[in-house]
């Protein structure tokens, strides 16, 4: 085991939970505040989460990549920006991460704080619109190594951000989110029916990513920020 395993899987915890808890507080915050402007919150919702995202892969990329998301890891494993066998250990520390988020959320609140989403989110569109929103994730990262790596924080926290307007399903674009939002009963939410077919999609989107991405950069290093932190062996 790597000496510096530990550090790594706390940064990539303790990442994912800020994010996690960015988004569902965020969206309980703006029903709170202007349950009449839904449009407002998730405006609100945009922001900070594309603000969280640059602050934590600025922080964290250093120390455990900031991946915060298992389709991240998936891809950049498969890219081999670290080693398939570190991949399950990155996944169960967001989803530790995402555990934690949501009754620490809900106490911050006053909610109850394990619950069960009602939100439908079902359909083929928003299906679409997730692997849409995954896919640009990827192709994001890999554009900002190839030409941009000291910009990539705010590429991607931009990228997240700009998603959650202009796709149908608001941009979870990641599986431990939408895992988590499963046991939030808020704006955010996403009932347990409807959660599989979301990451699905954003499962399906690495595969697509690796091909395209590695004809647009063929020759692209994958460094900087991401890789499996702690500084590559």
């Amino acid at each position: 085991m790597r000496p510096d395993l530990p550090r790594i899987l706390l940064a990539e915890a303790l990442g994912t939970l800020i994010l996690v808890l960015c988004g569902i507080g965020t969206g309980i915050m703006g029903t709170n505040l202007a349950p009449a402007l839904p449009g407002l919150g998730l405006l609100a919702n945009a922001i900070a989460t594309g603000l969280v995202l640059y602050l934590l892969i600025t922080i964290l990329g250093p120390v455990s990549g900031a991946h915060l998301n298992p389709a991240v890891s998936l891809y950049l494993a498969a890219r081999g920006a670290m080693r398939w066998r570190l991949v399950p250990h990155h996944i169960a520390a967001q989803l530790v991460g995402t555990a934690l988020a949501v009754p620490l959320a809900h106490a911050m609140f006053d909610l109850d704080l394990w619950q069960v989403a009602q939100t439908h989110r079902a359909g083929g569109r928003l299906m679409l619109a997730e692997g849409v929103a995954t896919f640009g994730l990827l192709l994001t990262i890999a554009g900002a190594e190839a030409h941009a790596p000291r910009q990539l924080p705010a590429l991607v926290g931009a990228w997240i951000a700009a998603a959650f307007w202009f796709t149908a399903s608001t941009s979870f674009a990641n599986p431990a989110v939408t895992l988590g939002r499963v046991f939030s009963d808020t704006a955010t939410g996403i009932s347990p029916a409807d959660a599989p077919g979301f990451i699905a999609a954003e499962l399906l989107a690495v595969p697509v990513a690796l091909v395209l991405v590695a004809f647009l950069f063929p020759r692209a290093p994958v460094q900087g920020n991401l890789g499996e932190g702690g500084r590559n062996e």
